[in-house]
């Protein structure tokens, strides 16, 4: 360290502040605890110093009752060291965005007297570096009357904006502590399953948000085969450096600041200290420059990944509040929430567990508890996700809604969510069945499907899809329409829609391959049997959109439903097949359906035994029509 370049020695606190003032103090994995731990000592110094602060990790003792009559703190974020302070009245929280808590310093709506920074030594040119906090420590120096830093050589020294003159520092301490470690949390099943369905609506060359905690790390564990990630965050964890190792993360297709991770903060281990420090690919920048929407929004293909407390079926979302107790903060969700929103191709996800309280409380609520505030609209909300699956609300009415979080809530509480629902009239009477999982499916209940180039994803029908399998029933032409029915149907009801897609997956089985183009799903194609008890058979059923035949389809569709009944210990699949489907026939012929006279003249009765017939090793494709007769 050049002692050149050093500022004053910090000596009386009083010669800097003085009763009354108001004391920022640096953030996160950031704050200067050797600087605070000697104010504390000088507290009776001081009356009424009010001490403003977003989320500090480590010891928090001027919220001690013992130092009520010297500090008053005002937080803007709670964490563990406030949380109790603020519910005893003793401590203050102040609700803001992320992206604009800067202007309350810069404003003067919450002028800054005396700000207390950790930085690094400095360099050669006299710069020292706020390290891996830069988020509100920017504005809250700048805006201050003084500035006292603790100067740290554990300090990482980050790029970007991340810089301040030692000629802007008023006084200082050297103190050479390690940085306040965060370490990466376990992750359980839930987590895991979460992880997997987000990573599902991350597509190639996406960028990224994401918070810190078990969720975020389980979406970077599951992108282990995407390719030509960025990141644009406010924060960040351990669970980047790998994915940027193996180069998953290259920031190569990012449309604002390509080639670099764009950060205002990060907190974690020794390691992910390690890998900031002088980490060229690395900027860290203000708040008021990563969080604005505005900004967000010029990255294409934006994926924010943010959690929640509870979601009401309406898509209200809670995240800073436990009923009349406040927990954490607005933070930045609503500003990469939006952001994301006004992205071109981008996905604002809300992603939590089902339950909390080892799955006594359903994290999915008819109605917010009382208390609770709302940190993201109705409005801004586009994918929910928990462990059972990915609700799409942008574009849904508030009935569609309620079927689609009730599908993603636990089992346990589905009937009681749907019950409570129906009180307000969101579902109408014939609305009965609750959503139930394909248990041989596994997780993710969504996979993937790639077929003649187009990636489509086959799932579950469920309740939520009325409207769209509607749409799908209407874009069939009448030659389609006769082959699947045996008849000419007259419509496809609302009610009647909700019936075909209402299935007890448990007892019948229904898949459909989807189109997805962002929230908005389009179905290609239906496989479904019904169980016939008496026989222990499937009554199996196909149908194949026009434009999406010869594509493997129908393949990949009656694969899985063998492979299902099989696990389900059926006798045999039975499909009821027009004489004159000849495409059919010849389809179900490869896989070794035996074919009967049917019950009407017009019709065959095909059967594939199921003990021990083989599912073929390759799958077919969507045969042309054949001239083969009818057996």
């Amino acid at each position: 360290m050049s002692k050149h370049h050093l500022p004053p020695k910090l000596t009386e606190w009083k010669h800097h502040l003085k009763s009354g003032d108001r004391i920022f103090i640096g953030s996160n994995a950031a704050c200067p605890h050797a600087l605070t731990e000697d104010l504390v000592k000088h507290a009776n110094d001081f009356r009424d110093l009010e001490l403003v602060h977003i989320l500090i990790l480590g010891p928090h003792p001027w919220t001690e009752p013992k130092y009520a009559r010297s500090f008053k703190v005002n937080s803007l974020f709670l964490g563990p060291g406030t949380r109790n302070s603020v519910a005893s009245g003793v401590a203050d929280y102040t609700p803001c965005f992320l992206s604009e808590i800067p202007s309350l310093f810069t404003d003067g709506i919450l002028p800054i007297d005396v700000a207390l920074i950790q930085v690094s030594p400095p360099d050669q040119y006299g710069y020292c570096s706020l390290g891996p906090s830069v988020d509100i420590v920017s504005a809250g120096w700048k805006s201050a009357r003084q500035v006292i830093a603790q100067i740290n050589p554990s300090v990482p020294r980050t790029l970007g904006q991340s810089f301040i003159h030692v000629s802007q520092i008023h006084a200082c301490i050297e103190a050479d502590r390690p940085m306040t470690i965060l370490q990466p949390p376990e992750l359980d099943d839930v987590a895991l399953r979460i992880g997997q369905y987000v990573a599902q609506l991350i597509q190639d060359g996406a960028t990224l948000q994401m918070g810190i905690g078990r969720i975020p790390d389980a979406v970077l564990r599951a992108l282990g085969d995407h390719k030509n990630l960025g990141i644009h965050t406010e924060m960040f964890s351990d669970g980047v450096i790998e994915l940027f190792r193996s180069g998953v993360i290259n920031n190569t297709q990012k449309t604002l600041h390509p080639g670099k991770i764009i950060a205002s903060f990060c907190m974690g281990s020794q390691k992910l200290y390690d890998f900031v420090h002088e980490n060229p690919h690395i900027e860290f920048h203000p708040t008021e420059y990563v969080n604005n929407p505005t900004v967000i929004a010029r990255n294409d293909n934006m994926v924010a990944i943010n959690s929640a407390i509870e979601v009401d079926l309406t898509g209200q979302v809670v995240s800073d509040s436990v009923g009349q107790r406040f927990y954490s903060g607005i933070g930045g969700q609503v500003d990469f929430i939006r952001g994301a929103a006004r992205s071109r191709d981008g996905r604002p996800i809300i992603a939590l567990p089902s339950t909390a309280k080892n799955g006594t409380i359903s994290k999915i609520v008819p109605f917010l508890t009382e208390g609770s505030g709302v940190v993201t609209s109705r409005g801004d909300v586009h994918y929910v996700v928990t462990e059972h699956g990915i609700a799409t609300l942008r574009g849904k009415s508030i009935r569609e809604r309620a079927l689609e979080l009730i599908r993603v809530a636990h089992p346990a509480f589905r009937d009681r969510l749907l019950a409570q629902v129906r009180t307000h009239h969101w579902v109408p009477d014939y609305q009965i069945t609750q959503p139930s999982r394909v248990e041989e499916l596994g997780d993710p209940q969504q996979v993937k499907v790639r077929l003649k180039g187009n990636v489509y994803c086959m799932r579950p029908l469920h309740a939520a899809d009325e409207r769209i399998y509607q749409e799908f029933f209407y874009s069939l032409d009448d030659e389609t329409v006769m082959q699947r029915y045996r008849y000419h149907p007259d419509g496809m009801s609302r009610q009647k829609a909700c019936e075909v897609v209402n299935v007890d997956q448990t007892r019948d089985l229904a898949l459909c391959i989807v189109r997805c183009k962002g929230p908005h799903h389009v179905i290609l194609a239906v496989g479904r049997y019904y169980w016939i008890e008496q026989e222990n058979s499937g009554e199996a059923t196909f149908v194949v959109q026009e434009g999406s035949r010869a594509k493997g389809m129908a393949s990949v569709l009656l694969n899985k439903m063998i492979e299902i009944a099989r696990k389900r210990r059926l006798n045999r699949l039975v499909c009821v097949v027009r004489v004159d489907n000849k495409p059919m026939r010849k389809f179900l012929e490869k896989y070794k359906f035996e074919t009967y006279a049917g019950s009407e003249p017009m019709e065959l009765r095909m059967v594939l035994p199921l003990n021990p017939a083989p599912v073929p090793a390759v799958q077919p494709v969507m045969p042309a029509e054949s001239p083969q007769a009818p057996a």
